[in-house]
């Protein structure tokens, strides 16, 4: 029954896109916007097509999805480490916190010019952007989920004479899981943002340039197709993440 349920909102969900790309295609044949700002579904194909044929339009994705694992990556591992150290330690939560709730609030297009002037237009630039921007979301569920271990599981690890590590990898991380999943998700999402936002300061290859350039030449087809494959690698990533999270969690559902 439940598999049923899930078809039934899949195919919702498909006839739904279906129907949004033929308003749209309709709304570009009546030319109530001009067809050189606003291209039909058609034209925007036509320019993926084109694209992917010379070869240009993969090598970007491809430069594009590599800045975003890397970027993502890196958020990741300082993140969850860092808000493990947080979550498991009342010195940390004390002296260290406070320096992230400053640091935090800070977007991260407006450390991009202090990025430039150290980094200069490179992928390095990009990478530290990313991981400044996507680091507070896993950062900050990771706190909350080590912090927030029931008092009676410290309690076992206590008694069971569980040194600081085996508590985090044994009780702390499995019960903090849920909240870790939730933030590397949300850092995904930045990630992807700040990864377009990047390649358009520095034009240095990637889907970001590319749009930037298309809308330098008045390529509208162009810019539509670039953010069509954005919002594609958005959808399949985020799905990806979604198949890990559930296997990671199944314990929960037993």
């Amino acid at each position: 029954m439940r598999h049923l349920h899930r078809g039934l909102w899949f195919m919702a969900s498909l006839a739904l896109l279906v129907a949004l790309i033929w308003g749209w295609q309709v709304l570009a044949d009546a030319r109530i916007l001009p067809r050189a700002f606003f291209p039909g579904p058609d034209r925007t194909w036509r320019a993926l097509s084109r694209g992917f044929a010379s070869g240009t339009l993969v090598a970007d994705t491809l430069t594009t999805l590599r800045r975003l694992g890397l970027g993502w990556v890196l958020a990741s591992l300082l993140g969850v480490g860092l808000g493990a150290l947080v979550g498991t330690s009342k010195w940390a939560q004390d002296w260290v916190a406070p320096i992230f709730e400053v640091l935090r609030p800070l977007p991260a297009s407006a450390i991009a010019p202090v990025l430039l002037l150290f980094l200069g237009l490179t992928d390095s630039m990009i990478l530290t952007l990313i991981a400044f921007g996507a680091l507070w979301p896993m950062l900050l569920t990771t706190v909350h989920g080590f912090s927030n271990i029931h008092p009676r599981r410290k309690e076992v690890a206590r008694s069971l004479g569980m040194g600081r590590g085996a508590f985090i990898a044994k009780i702390a991380l499995p019960g903090a899981l849920p909240d870790i999943m939730g933030g590397l998700r949300l850092g995904l999402t930045v990630a992807l943002i700040l990864v377009v936002v990047g390649e358009m300061i520095t034009v240095q290859g990637g889907l970001g340039a590319r749009i930037l350039l298309a809308a330098r030449a008045f390529n509208a087809a162009e810019i539509f197709a670039g953010v069509a494959l954005l919002g594609v690698i958005g959808l399949v990533t985020n799905a990806l993440l979604g198949l890990v999270e559930t296997r990671a969690l199944r314990w929960q559902r037993r």
